[in-house]
């Protein structure tokens, strides 16, 4: 920037994007100096280096407000565990397969584990059959990302949601909205006449 830069010659960006063509390094940086600008490089490998005519300080706050933007826009796809047994109960399935479907549908991804104890271990196709089922009835949510492997005294299957997190934010918003336009109170007021007649 300015009188950091040690090269004889440069080739010159106006202030709007505008060619001005190669120069020396005392006319770039006295062409500064007069509009009251940063003479700053922006590609120090070309030959000769760009440069462009720019207020620095408002570049950089803008580069950060733009790299903000990008974190805030960005999805941090978590993935949820859920924990089963072989021999899980009916009602109990319908709970921890409700878990799953909320996960899904809020764009997470979600690792099923079949925890098997003692002689469990020896019939690894009763944790197979239940991942199976499981992935069926989550299927128009999710799909398997990774399919039902064993894992010591475990057996584990990963569910990707069909949604990306930030689909799934947008959708919760606009149901969000959805909601508030819905009839206020001073809508449903009594008429205190009709209700004497």
């Amino acid at each position: 920037m300015n009188d950091r830069i040690r090269v004889p010659e440069v080739r010159l960006v106006g202030p709007n994007g505008e060619q001005v063509g190669i120069v020396s390094i005392h006319d770039a940086l006295k062409l500064a100096q007069e509009s009251d600008l940063d003479l700053v490089e922006v590609a120090a490998t070309a030959r000769p280096p760009v440069c462009k005519l720019m207020d620095y300080g408002k570049f950089k706050y803008e580069s950060a407000m733009k790299a903000r933007e990008a974190r805030r826009n960005q999805a941090h796809t978590i993935i949820k565990e859920i924990k089963l047994r072989p021999k899980i109960d009916p009602h109990d399935y319908e709970t921890k397969k409700g878990h799953v479907v909320r996960f899904l549908k809020a764009g997470d991804k979600v690792k099923v584990t079949i925890m098997f104890r003692g002689r469990e271990q020896s019939r690894p196709e009763l944790g197979f059959r239940l991942l199976q089922r499981l992935a069926e009835d989550v299927t128009e949510l999710g799909f398997v990302e990774s399919q039902p492997k064993q894992d010591g005294r475990n057996m584990i299957m990963v569910i990707g949601p069909h949604k990306k997190k930030a689909e799934a934010k947008a959708e919760k918003a606009a149901a969000k909205a959805g909601h508030s336009d819905i009839d206020t109170d001073d809508d449903l007021a009594i008429d205190p006449v009709a209700v004497e007649e």
